[in-house]
């Protein structure tokens, strides 16, 4: 009894956590895309200036993160194109669609996340986290992963 008890608050905080992810990931509104410094020096950021990462398991065209794993890697969506601050090249910002219909911002043709772990500016606690079958990276202004493996 002590283990359906125990199996039942597991499944209803893991959907409490996948539900919380999807609601905040919902787009209200154009997202912006920046720089910001961190430890790993300037990576491309969020309008609040919270890292932004790539997934190795993405394709240009293809999210690979959904369910759980957007949960702890919520997509930065957008409802239109997304707005350049400053730091960042206008050239290589685009969208994608997902699977549930809502656009996901890329660059350098990577799509975008944001890491459930960083909740300050300028932190990059997701750099180099291997979770849900690839790895994660923040990205330099030109678009490519920092790699500090």
């Amino acid at each position: 009894m002590k283990n359906a008890f125990g199996l039942t608050v597991t499944a209803a905080v893991v959907f409490l956590l996948v539900s919380a992810a999807i609601a905040g990931a919902t787009p209200t509104a154009r997202s912006t895309v920046t720089t910001a410094h961190t430890s790993l020096g300037r990576v491309v950021a969020d309008g609040s200036g919270r890292t932004l990462y790539l997934f190795e398991k993405d394709t240009a065209t293809r999210s690979a993160c959904s369910g759980t794993c957007a949960a702890y890697w919520p997509p930065l969506l957008t409802k239109g194109g997304p707005v350049v601050i400053k730091g960042v090249q206008r050239s290589l910002l685009g969208t994608i669609r997902r699977s549930d219909g809502s656009r996901q911002v890329t660059y350098a043709g990577h799509p975008l996340y944001l890491f459930s772990g960083d909740t300050r500016r300028g932190q990059t606690n997701g750099e180099g986290l291997h979770d849900f079958g690839a790895g994660w990276y923040a990205l330099t202004p030109a678009g490519k992963k920092i790699d500090r493996d």
